[in-house]
């Protein structure tokens, strides 16, 4: 009985090696076997968006940096330290392979594309550059000095590190001729792949101009004729509407939720509550933005937390539902900054229309309208001593830096880099710092280990590798 199985079985091998070719096996039957390009840069912009928005202290610590946010009890975020859960090497990790690697896919295929018109392939591609200068803005001042020229190349493992002020310079190159490519008389992506204009092509000309004003303003204090020329080139075109405003619009739909729903509900954390140096002066100046920014504590009263200091949960406001929610949506840029970018602007001599004490009304008008304030509310908020321009305490950078400060909640990136560049607020450290105040992010030590003499060039060239370390924009 034995040997017949065995025949059996060996008649059943043989006939099915002659009847079929085994490497049929390898094909990919449910996996795709192009990506085109549209889902790729629609992944690339979520990502991107998704990294900005969250409240992981995996990810984002940026809002404890700012002080707008402290922690009840893990005080690591808040206390500076983002080496121990890899914050810096998380964040290098998103923007190169998730955001700029997808992003360099989809112009290769669009380059290859032999269906698309040239007015249209012209739209698509500059798009993808758009968000790849962006993000690179992103790197730039977190890090300083990045892997660039050779940046995004699978054959090369071991890429330079670019200066920084380098990169900066031909990145609004990069902008130049991506603005002069774009043309609202043909499409670009259709509006299910474009997640932040959903196709339309003038909005996009609207938001190139609009982070080119952001851009010329970070080179300021370094390259005055640089960024006065820039500025004034691109502000004509920026946002001037608030349907021109760039944001993602999530949805109550996991995975396409805002990131702050898992952060905040479905992770159930009782962590995350309001900084006492933020909530204390929404209080003092009674600020209609209040309670779209922060929840009652237990007791019906609005209470911040000392960041870095453990806190009775309880006791304490939280992040209001409003940012909560699901379908919360993430703002990339709005005609808040670029009003308060032109009210500094006008400090500055720039030549552009309207006053700075206009453009700073303005911005801190639509702040107010965005996060569900009235007219009426926004009138008594800028009539009071403490905020009207006229009045308020010190001198251009630390009228327009409080106030941006107030205004950028829940984009804590922004917030960041702008406390950097125009050193207002001056706040306290966090209490028990690991660190003097974050001026970047140190390089991630995976780059420390395998790329170790371009890392070691690039820590020496910024002055050292340290949180410390100023970037180049930031000489005061």
């Amino acid at each position: 009985m034995k040997k017949i199985f065995i025949l059996i079985i060996s008649i059943i091998l043989l006939f099915s090696g002659c009847t079929k070719d085994i490497t049929d096996y390898n094909e990919e039957t449910k996996r795709a076997a192009a990506v085109p390009q549209g889902p790729l840069f629609t992944n690339a912009v979520k990502n991107l968006s998704d990294g900005l928005a969250s409240a992981n202290i995996n990810v984002n610590i940026f809002r404890h940096f700012v002080k707008h946010w402290g922690q009840a009890v893990i005080q690591e975020a808040a206390q500076y330290d983002y080496i121990t859960r890899a914050v810096n090497e998380n964040w290098w990790s998103r923007m190169y392979k998730d955001v700029l690697n997808d992003l360099k896919e989809s112009a290769l295929i669009i380059s290859k594309d032999e269906t698309l018109s040239p007015a249209q392939k012209a739209n698509q591609l500059a798009m993808v550059d758009i968000m790849q200068v962006y993000t690179y803005d992103i790197l730039v001042k977190t890090f300083g000095d990045i892997p660039y020229s050779e940046a995004l190349d699978d054959n090369n493992l071991f890429p330079v590190y670019d200066d920084a002020q380098t990169i900066y310079n031909d990145l609004l190159r990069r902008l130049d001729e991506d603005i002069a490519g774009l043309s609202s008389m043909s499409s670009g992506f259709s509006s299910s792949e474009d997640i932040i204009y959903q196709g339309n092509v003038s909005k996009w000309i609207a938001f190139a101009n609009s982070l080119k004003l952001r851009m010329a303003m970070t080179l300021a204090d370094i390259d005055e004729i640089v960024a006065k020329g820039s500025f004034e080139q691109a502000n004509s075109n920026a946002i001037i509407v608030e349907n021109e405003i760039a944001f993602i619009q999530y949805y109550n739909s996991p995975p396409n939720n805002n990131p702050l729903y898992d952060d905040l509900v479905l992770a159930n954390r009782t962590d995350y509550i309001a900084a006492k140096d933020l909530i204390d002066v929404l209080i003092e100046l009674d600020d209609p933005r209040l309670p779209s920014y922060f929840g009652l504590n237990n007791e019906g009263e609005y209470v911040g937390g000392v960041v870095g200091r453990a806190s009775n949960y309880p006791g304490m406001s939280k992040p209001s539902a409003k940012i909560a929610a699901p379908d919360a949506p993430n703002v990339l840029i709005d005609l808040v900054e670029v009003e308060f970018l032109r009210a500094e602007a006008k400090e500055r001599g720039y030549n552009i229309q309207g006053t700075a004490e206009e453009h700073y009304n303005n911005a801190i008008k639509y702040s107010i309208l965005a996060w569900g304030g009235s007219e009426v509310e926004a009138e008594a908020y800028l009539n009071q001593p403490k905020v009207a321009y006229a009045t308020a305490l010190g001198n251009w950078k630390q009228k327009i830096g409080f106030q941006k400060w107030i205004a950028l909640y829940n984009r804590p990136f922004e917030a960041w880099t702008e406390m950097r560049r125009l050193d207002h607020p001056q706040l306290p450290l966090a209490e028990n710092a690991i660190s003097g105040f974050p001026n970047r992010l140190r390089f991630p030590g995976n780059e420390q280990q395998l790329n170790i003499s371009n890392y070691s060039n690039a820590a020496s060239n910024i002055g050292g590798d340290e949180t410390e370390t100023k970037l180049f924009w930031d000489i005061f």
